[in-house]
């Protein structure tokens, strides 16, 4: 069968105006990270009709992704994500425009990997904030929405940040100097203040020094659908926009959805302690893992 951009996306229409399928061709999201949730994010855009994106990612698919990751299957093992992952989005629209940068993300390249981008999604991976901070600030200099959505247990935590409002480092309360511990669980505690995951998680079976942590494939799948909800409101101009010091989750294993403001962010006193004990907690795992 021959393929048309109109008839791959016409099961949208209903829901998606044709006008509004037609902006969304134009539409450019950029993507850091194709693993847990970024190669998600980007074939669920896809799906949608989003006809650009920039992709990056430096790493190669290994055994160990294969509980969650988009792209993931023997045949793909030892690729690089974005190249598979581009791939996949070429068979869902073969007029996609696509930007790939196989590099990681740095002072050097973080201009060039958000041009004519309308909109940054977070895909990074969840211990890695240097990255983080440097796209987001980049993201609101350049005047463009940003969304973060992460899975944390069988759940997804999700926040909005407003070029014109509260930045990511403000509501996260992060800054130069901070340790990898403190910078992690500032972003994790920040994101989802509520934390129904953790009536059921291991914290235990999370190790910050080797950047490994429990992570379910249904949470990254929820964790898309949240991205894309907000991704087209933005690019569509359409429905409410909270965003920070706004945050959400939904935790469907345990039947509940949080939308609360954070006044202060990270920096409201019950959200420091709680910082406290989760770093104090971590860096006691990993003082008894290594005796």
């Amino acid at each position: 069968m021959d393929w048309s951009y109109e008839e791959a996306f016409r099961r949208n229409r209903g829901l998606i105006r044709p006008e509004e399928q037609q902006r969304l061709r134009s539409c450019r999201v950029a993507i850091a990270g194709m693993g847990g949730v970024g190669g998600i994010h980007l074939v669920t855009l896809a799906r949608l009709g989003i006809g650009r994106f920039s992709i990056a990612d430096p790493d190669r698919f290994e055994v160990a992704n294969f509980n969650r990751q988009q792209g993931a299957t023997r045949s793909t093992l030892g690729r690089l994500k974005v190249e598979v992952l581009a791939e996949m989005a070429r068979e869902i629209n073969p007029g996609i425009d696509l930007r790939i940068f196989t590099d990681p993300i740095g002072p050097d390249n973080a201009e060039q990997f958000l041009k004519e981008a309308d909109l940054f999604i977070d895909g990074i991976d969840a211990f890695e904030i240097e990255a983080r901070r440097l796209l987001f600030r980049a993201a609101a200099a350049r005047g463009i929405y940003a969304v973060t959505a992460g899975p944390l247990g069988f759940s997804t935590a999700w926040i909005v940040f407003d070029p014109g409002g509260m930045s990511f480092d403000r509501y996260f309360d992060l800054s130069d100097g901070m340790d990898e511990t403190g910078q992690f669980v500032a972003f994790i505690i920040g994101l989802a203040p509520a934390a129904t995951h953790r009536a059921y998680l291991d914290r235990s079976a999370v190790d910050v020094k080797a950047h490994t942590g429990p992570s379910a494939s249904l949470a990254c799948q929820l964790a898309a659908g949240a991205a894309a909800a907000e991704t087209l409101k933005i690019l569509l101009h359409r429905g409410s926009v909270r965003p920070a010091p706004f945050y959400q989750q939904f935790d469907p294993y345990l039947g509940r959805w949080i939308q609360g403001k954070l006044l202060g962010g990270n920096r409201h006193p019950l959200q420091r302690l709680k910082r406290w004990l989760l770093v104090r907690q971590f860096r006691q795992n990993s003082k008894t893992a290594s005796e």
